[in-house]
């Protein structure tokens, strides 16, 4: 489980020199994401989805406000977050010179996993991606549907309860998109806790238990998918996203 409470995030601007010049990223951002349940983040690019992604993986540090992993406290204990979760960033990362095998098997290795357990458990994900085609080709030259299910094979080889996904589908073509939902409707049913950001509203709508919108580095609404139809009064998700980051349907009608 994921808890976010007032979380709040500033970068400086570039060239500023005086403190009050920061651009806010993320402000009062609160939610959760439950066992067993998918969450989404939907907001577009540039409202703070990643930051928010990164603050909770640890990977960035909040201003202000707090949040817990599966019990564990972000800032008084980001070694046991990283232990209990698999994030995969918006970039996957991927080494181009190693193979998707070995790609996988290197961060296994940093997270002190080794021998016959972990070549099983390298299989087992394989089996699960569907990766046997390319598991022994360097990555290089890779599409971005297989670099997305190396990505995802990382973060997952260590068994992590709860998975943090970056634009998972980004760039994915049908068929890759596809074969992504079923991976991640069946962790889901195996009872982790999943968190995704994204900015594709049929996504989010066909995935989702849980949708966070999020809009200028604030949480708009949060509530499920028919609970976001029923608050805003629009049958479409995009029309009740609309509604709920406060602008004019009238517009677009126009």
């Amino acid at each position: 489980m994921i808890i976010a409470e007032n979380l709040h995030k500033t970068f400086k601007k570039k060239g500023a020199k005086k403190k009050k010049d920061r651009v806010v990223a993320v402000e009062n951002v609160s939610f959760v994401a439950e066992d067993g349940l998918i969450t989404g983040l939907l907001g577009p690019n540039g409202a703070g989805k990643s930051t928010t992604l990164r603050m909770l993986a640890t990977l960035m540090t909040p201003d202000s406000g707090s949040a817990s992993v599966d019990g564990y406290d972000i800032l008084k204990n980001p070694l046991a977050v990283r232990e209990h979760i698999g994030f995969m960033p918006h970039n996957s990362g991927i080494y181009p010179r190693l193979t998707a095998r070995e790609n996988i098997h290197y961060y296994a290795s940093v997270c002190g996993l080794s021998g016959a357990s972990l070549e099983k458990r390298i299989d087992e994900l394989v089996d699960m991606l569907g990766m046997q085609e390319f598991q022994d080709r360097r990555s290089d030259g890779f599409s971005q549907g297989q670099r997305t299910k190396v990505s995802i094979a990382r973060a997952l080889v260590h068994k992590p309860k709860t998975l943090m996904l970056d634009e998972p589908t980004n760039g994915l073509d049908v068929m890759a998109t596809r074969s992504l939902r079923k991976v991640i409707r069946r962790l889901k049913d195996e009872g982790h806790c999943i968190l995704f950001s994204s900015h594709i509203m049929q996504e989010v709508a066909a995935l989702c238990d849980h949708i966070a919108i999020i809009s200028e580095g604030s949480i708009a609404m949060a509530d499920s998918l028919e609970g976001i139809h029923s608050k805003t009064g629009q049958n479409d998700l995009e029309d009740a996203f609309v509604v709920a980051i406060g602008e004019s349907l009238e517009e677009d009608a126009a």
